[in-house]
């Protein structure tokens, strides 16, 4: 008898609970049956609908508006894998509109999202404090747009992929400004840089340097000079190549 009781039990099958269903309406906690999500809020026929909080096993989780069982509207999202959090507007579980990203390495951006990149008109300070306002596509600086560095220097202009291209002003901490046609964040094309020293440079620039760049200064006049302390002279100056060639832009001191 005891062995018939022993194979007996041994032959039994266990058996399985069937899985538990989300609630249909009103309140409710539902862990899904791959356990990596777990929600907590109000639901509308069977589906998240109104305010929750959806819970992921690796620490993510989101919490706000769904709609029809979506994140859709505001809500708040934190990433446990890049340490990021988003508050804002969402659209079927993505950043879409007007909201806060705050980066874990620093830094935040406040302004518009398509699809959880920046795109359109928005506010983003880096690591360093700087801060640039303007137009962004693609996640990147990208149209009008002005910045102001670490290093108390302004740039207000052109951006073209989170570079500086096209026309802009740039307003050094010194005191120099240049004001003209950029490419791959350096002066190319035309424009004037006015040195704090009182110099200007007017004409092309090729890479970031004059295209006609001189390696002398010869003063002109006048033959005598006047000068007083605590006031300002004027130099009539000429920049001349290594030929003696006047260089072809305009110098002015």
């Amino acid at each position: 008898m005891a062995g018939a009781g022993k194979g007996s039990s041994g032959s039994l099958p266990r058996r399985q609970d069937p899985p538990r269903r989300p609630p249909k309406d009103g309140y409710g906690v539902y862990e899904y049956p791959n356990s990596f999500f777990r929600y907590e809020g109000e639901w509308k026929g069977g589906k998240k609908h109104g305010h929750g909080k959806l819970l992921f096993k690796d620490g993510s989780y989101y919490e706000g508006e769904f709609v029809d069982g979506e994140i859709t509207g505001q809500g708040c999202r934190h990433w446990a894998w890049s340490g990021n959090t988003y508050c804002g507007h969402f659209v079927l579980g993505e950043p879409q509109g007007h909201g806060t990203m705050k980066y874990k390495a620093g830094g935040h951006y406040e302004g518009e999202l398509s699809h959880g990149l920046r795109e359109g008109q928005g506010v983003l300070v880096d690591v360093d404090g700087q801060v640039y306002q303007g137009s962004f596509h693609d996640n990147k600086r990208h149209g009008r747009g002005q910045m102001r560095f670490k290093n108390g220097d302004k740039y207000e202009g052109d951006w073209i992929q989170d570079q500086r291209q096209g026309h802009g002003v740039l307003c050094c901490a010194d005191g120099s400004t240049y004001e003209g046609q950029w490419h791959s964040d350096v002066f190319s094309g035309l424009g004037s840089l006015t040195h704090c020293s009182g110099v200007t440079y007017c004409g092309m620039w090729i890479n970031g340097h004059p295209a006609a760049q001189a390696s002398r200064i010869v003063v002109l006049g006048p033959e005598v000079l006047e000068v007083v302390q605590g006031s300002s002279f004027t130099l009539n100056i000429q920049l001349q190549q290594d030929n003696g060639r006047v260089a072809k832009s305009k110098f002015a001191g």
